[in-house]
C-alpha cells in the first residue's frame, strides 16, 4: 500500500500527492487516537484489584515478548485477514483515499498486522489505565504509522519507485537486526525489575 501513494502515482491519477498525504496523516492519527482512547478507557474501567503492582515489569515483558517474536525466535501468525481496499485508489478523490487508508491503518487492529508491535501498543494503552494516556499513545501510534509514507516523496519516475523498493527491503533487514539486538537487553531489564 505504501508505494501506491507516490507523487508518480498521484500525478497519473490527476491528484495532488501532498493533499492525499496530509489526509493520510490526519486519518492515521485519528484512527490511532480512537483505538487508543478505547483501550485506555477499558484500562481505566478495570477494578483497582486487577491493576499490577509493577507496571514497568509488565511493560518491559510485553516489549521483550514482541522483540523475541520479531527476532524470529518464536513466530506468531499475522493478526487480521483484511487490508485496505486498493480499488479506492481509482474510485475516490485523493483526500478520501488518504483519509480512509490512514484511518484504517491508524486503527491498527482492523487490517493485517504482521508484527506483535501493533497490538502491543494498544495493550500498553490499556495498561496506562487512563483514557487520556490511551488517547495520547494511540495518536502517537497513528503518527508513527503514517510517517513511512514520506519515504515516497521523491518517487517521481519508475526508476525511483524501484529504488524505493530496494531501500525498503534493505531497511527491513536492518530493522530485524536492530530488534534482534534488543532482545537480550530487554530480557535483562525484565529480570532486573
Amino acid at each position: 500500500m505504501l508505494t501506491s501513494i507516490t507523487p508518480l502515482g498521484e500525478r497519473g491519477r490527476n491528484r495532488s500527492w501532498t493533499t492525499t498525504v496530509i489526509a493520510y496523516f490526519i486519518g492515521s492519527i485519528a484512527g490511532g487516537a480512537v483505538t487508543g482512547l478505547a483501550a485506555g478507557g477499558l484500562g481505566a474501567a478495570l477494578p483497582d484489584a486487577w491493576r499490577p503492582t509493577s507496571l514497568s515489569t509488565i511493560v518491559l515483558a510485553v516489549l521483550a515478548f514482541v522483540a523475541v517474536n520479531e527476532a524470529g525466535w518464536i513466530r506468531l501468525t499475522p493478526i487480521g485477514k483484511r487490508q485496505v481496499n486498493e480499488d479506492w485508489l481509482e474510485e475516490f478523490r485523493g483526500w478520501v483515499v488518504g483519509l480512509g487508508f490512514g484511518f484504517q491503518l491508524g486503527l491498527g487492529l482492523v487490517t493485517i498486522a504482521t508484527t506483535l508491535a501493533v497490538p502491543a501498543v494498544f495493550l500498553l494503552a490499556i495498561l496506562s489505565f487512563s483514557w487520556q494516556w490511551g488517547l495520547l499513545i494511540g495518536a502517537t501510534f497513528g503518527l508513527a504509522r503514517a510517517l513511512p509514507i514520506l519515504s515516497t516523496l521523491r518517487v517521481t519516475d519508475p526508476s525511483r519507485l524501484a529504488l524505493l523498493h530496494r531501500r525498503h527491503d534493505l531497511a527491513a533487514k536492518w530493522a530485524k537486526v536492530a530488534v534482534t539486538a534488543s532482545v537480550v537487553p530487554l530480557a535483562l531489564l525484565v529480570v532486573a525489575v
